[in-house]
């Protein structure tokens, strides 16, 4: 037996609406679409009409904005740091947010990045990014290594 000599299931061999095609098939004359009118040629879709009533996006009232200046900025913590050093994805002597975001390890399109003081440092690290919070500053500095701020 061969693939084309199966016996067919009802619902494969289902034929389509054909829709305007005499008054006989129940959906000639207008194909279903009543008489006249804009709904009734094609290409036309009347989004948000309610026939005349206030449409829904209209009787809600506007709530709050989007800031167009608010800056991208995504965090990043001595946790996730010890963890790239731990798993050899970065050099600790000499860590660039630039070399993060080049080898994918956080995205450009999320922002820059800020460096939180969210876990412990483990060994001294050379790092240069973007922001940084006072206290993780402080942790980096005490631990004995150096953090260079690129934007401020």
């Amino acid at each position: 037996m061969r693939i084309n000599e199966l016996p067919s299931t009802l619902t494969s061999k289902k034929n389509k609406k054909r829709k305007g095609r005499g008054a006989g098939s129940g959906l000639g004359k207008t194909a279903g679409r009543g008489v006249k009118g804009q709904k009734s040629r094609s290409g036309v879709s009347i989004s948000g009409f309610e026939g005349g009533q206030m449409p829904l996006y209209r009787r809600l009232p506007k709530r709050g904005f989007k800031n167009i200046f608010k800056k991208k900025i995504q965090s990043i913590n001595f946790k996730t740091i010890s963890n790239l050093v731990k798993n050899k994805k970065v050099d600790p002597s000499s860590i660039k947010e630039s070399d993060l975001l080049e080898k994918k390890i956080f995205l450009s399109s999320k922002g820059n990045l800020k460096l939180l003081s969210i876990g412990e440092l483990e060994s001294k690290i050379n790092i240069e990014i973007s922001y940084a919070s006072k206290t993780a500053i402080e942790k980096i500095e005490k631990a004995g290594g150096t953090i260079t701020l690129t934007k401020k």
